[in-house]
């Protein structure tokens, strides 16, 4: 039997990678730019929330890499990290916030040497498993700095009315910097289905637009409700995350291999949500996704209605900003997004009830690929078989630990 790695990375995924590097880099260099540029104009608040919103998520970032490093570092394959490991200086990488570009240090320094060595697909899958996890990393930070950063930079825009350089160019980044990270998520999920031309460009695509709709409208709510109230919207973030985090709760969630972390997990789980869906259970998603966006819609509206009550009692104050065309627009995008959301899931989702993934630093004989199932409308089964026509094998006897079954878990989270 032919041995073979169960996943699949492309030249394109590697050239991505690397425009994700260059991405990250110019996000840095835009957030200085900022924090000095507030410096400068005096304005010391913007300043001040701008430093904390970066702080904080690039810790939250260090603290979840060296946890999944801190359980793998005898499996580590990249040159750059066993490097760094036998030096014994992962820990101070994180200690200055530096962990994330090590990550991405050993994704290009594995998937250079395979594709300059033409090395077997060993090393393919080991570049999918080292990608994995910073991927979620560039999630979390989308949604703990990016969503944040775009929420204040509408917000000054809304309150002074005018679109100064910075603002623009920083809020740009910001949406840039979204779209990119979901859209590189949505693809190293695909690393799991046994076809891959079941997600294509045209489903990333699609997959792109509904997050980048849905989240601008929440952003853009937040942002106008903190330009007339901004005591209230740590109030208003407070209560709503930890309704979110209650929420994550109720889904049983086991994702870290510490059961106090769990709770770190879903606290930031809980930030995401503030702003965007994201599956964390296996199981029909449909209850949870209605439920979600009712809740979502109606605080969207909440937010809405505040705003505009504000603006018109305020009369004059931000007339730059008509509340009779924003808030329709808005609220049309929103359903907007919503449909598109439903046509993805209708014709683009592939649906994985069981993906059965290798332990990455080992080669394994696969007698065939995981099975993927697509949503019917089946009352009787409710999926339907569409490749291969054999039943998966069954789950290996060790439990799955570490990257795996984070690999494993977030897998068959999106595929549900």
């Amino acid at each position: 039997m032919e041995e073979s790695f169960p996943f699949h990375s492309t030249f394109t995924d590697f050239l991505l990678h690397l425009l994700g590097l260059l991405f990250f880099l110019l996000d840095v260099g835009l957030d200085v730019w900022t924090v000095v540029s507030f410096y400068q104009d005096g304005a010391y608040g913007y300043m001040a929330v701008m430093i904390f919103l970066l702080l904080g998520s690039s810790m939250l970032l260090q603290v979840f890499s060296w946890l999944w490093y801190s359980g793998n570092l005898d499996h580590l394959e990249s040159r750059v990290e066993k490097f760094v490991n036998r030096h014994k200086l992962i820990k101070p990488f994180h200690f200055m916030q530096l962990g994330v570009y090590l990550r991405y240090a050993g994704v290009v320094d594995i998937s250079t040497y395979r594709f300059s060595q033409q090395t077997d697909s060993f090393y393919e899958g080991v570049a999918v498993y080292l990608s994995h996890d910073l991927q979620m990393l560039r999630l979390i930070e989308t949604f703990s700095e990016s969503a944040p950063q775009l929420t204040l930079m509408i917000s000054i825009i809304a309150h002074s009315g005018e679109l100064t350089p910075i603002t623009g160019i920083k809020s740009l980044g910001s949406a840039v910097a979204i779209a990119y990270s979901v859209v590189m998520y949505h693809r190293s999920m695909r690393a799991f289905l046994p076809d891959k031309r079941l997600m294509g460009l045209t489903s990333s695509f699609v997959y792109f637009l509904w997050n980048l709709v849905l989240i601008i409208t929440r952003v853009t709510a937040l942002a106008l409700f903190s330009s007339v109230l901004p005591c209230y919207i740590v109030t208003h973030f407070i209560s709503v995350w930890m309704l979110l985090v209650l929420g994550v709760w109720s889904q049983k969630t086991n994702y870290m291999e510490n059961r106090y972390w769990e709770w770190l997990y879903r606290a930031t789980v809980g930030l995401i949500w503030y702003f965007s869906w994201f599956n964390v259970a296996e199981g029909s998603t449909k209850i949870k996704n209605i439920v979600y966006y009712v809740i979502m819609g109606l605080d969207t509206m909440m937010l809405l209605g505040l705003w505009c009550w504000k603006t018109v009692d305020q009369a004059g104050c931000l007339n730059h900003f008509d509340p009779y065309i924003v808030i329709p627009v808005l609220l049309g995008l929103y359903v907007f997004g919503i449909g598109l959301k439903m046509t993805y899931h209708r014709y683009l989702h592939p649906n994985c009830v069981e993906l059965v993934i290798a332990e990455p630093h080992e080669r394994l004989e696969m007698g065939r690929e995981p099975a993927c199932y697509e949503e019917t409308d089946s009352a009787s089964s409710g999926f339907q078989v569409i490749s291969p026509e054999a039943p998966p094998p069954a789950s290996p006897a060790q439990p799955i630990t570490g990257v795996n079954k984070r690999m494993r878990t977030m897998a068959a989270n999106f595929y549900s």
